[in-house]
């Protein structure tokens, strides 16, 4: 049995999306155990009428939450009340609690581990690793995406390491293949830090190292591992995701224009639900805190009932497949 802690505060649709997602993992994955952390009474009401093994959730009574216009290390050293604070202590003293679940406040998640579930022996920087979806049907995760602004060639290596691991046991890519992000193709390409870490990523013999990557490939599916700085994968990630909202919205205006085009969105309306879903981040859980002590999901947030699931449900995964173990055994190797 995996226990999975789950904080039922923190985002744009909490607490109902987090007791839904809870639900579904209950009725869905036999092998989760669930600690909830949140309002004790609304939650009991909630689940009063449910139909879920009643032996696999508790409770942890937490009735305030950190939000995104609390500061972050702050709200998670002073705010004992909240959810997230709670969360982060179980993690902290129960060595059974394996993985924790957020669509809270990305700064408070981040301090949390740190300060209180802290940093795998040998990891420089714990970093965000987020996937999207692909044109060729399958996944790129984009490593790290917000968690560190300012990196060296060291960092990156790490990132990359961290990374091939995660696509390899949360999601099977055989030998995964490791590209850096840059201006441009070529070996020279870039700033220092790029030209640095490019020739250090070339001697690192655990990664499958493909060279640079131009941030208009991310969606191709020619590389499964896509390493930058913090800064950069957040402006990539949130550009790539903004870009194909709005390129939805473009489609449907077309299909919209006239009666003509409203017939032709009539006979493609399957295909293009089909495309709708493929986009949907809802459906891919959230961006995994790498390097971290014990395995953290943080999920966007606006997220539904849909995606707090996923979020559990790759909780799940990297647990069942030992991802951290992993990951240390690999700082090891590496130091």
């Amino acid at each position: 049995m995996i226990k999975i802690v789950v904080d039922a505060y923190g985002g744009d649709n909490s607490p109902l999306v987090n007791y839904e997602g809870t639900l579904k993992a209950l009725q869905n994955l036999p092998e989760v155990e669930i600690v909830l952390v949140g309002n004790q009474e609304e939650i009991e009401n909630f689940f009063a009428d449910k139909q879920y093994d009643k032996s696999r959730l508790t409770i942890l009574h937490a009735p305030d939450a950190i939000t995104c216009h609390d500061k972050p290390t702050e709200a998670i050293k002073t705010k004992k009340e909240s959810s997230l604070y709670k969360a982060f202590e179980l993690m902290r003293n129960d060595p059974t609690a394996r993985a924790l679940v957020s669509i809270g406040s990305t700064g408070a998640v981040l301090a949390g581990a740190v300060l209180r579930v802290g940093r795998i022996k040998g990891v420089k920087r714990p970093a965000f690793c987020p996937i999207l979806p692909t044109v060729q049907n399958g996944l790129v995760s984009i490593c790290d995406s917000g968690a560190n602004v300012d990196c060296d060639p060291i960092y990156l290596q790490q990132f990359a390491i961290m990374g091939s691991l995660y696509m390899q046991k949360a999601y099977g890519v055989e030998n995964p293949r490791v590209a850096l992000l840059n201006i441009g193709a070529e070996e020279e390409k870039g700033n220092q830090l790029a030209k640095d870490t490019y020739q250090l990523l070339k001697q690192t013999n655990n990664i499958n190292f493909v060279g640079n990557m131009e941030g208009r490939e991310v969606l191709d599916g020619n590389v499964d591992v896509v390493v930058c700085d913090g800064f950069d994968g957040n402006v990539l990630l949130k550009s790539t995701e903004g870009a194909c909202l709005n390129m939805l919205k473009l489609v449907k205006r077309a299909f919209m224009a006239n009666l003509v085009s409203k017939m032709g969105a009539l006979l493609l309306k399957k295909e293009v639900m089909k495309l709708k879903s493929l986009m949907d981040y809802n459906n891919y859980g959230g961006a995994v805190l790498l390097g971290a002590n014990k395995t953290i999901v943080k999920g966007h947030g606006s997220s539904k009932s849909e995606a707090v699931y996923q979020c559990i449900k790759q909780a799940y995964t990297m647990e069942q497949n030992n991802l951290c173990e992993a990951i240390r055994q690999a700082m090891t190797e590496q130091n």
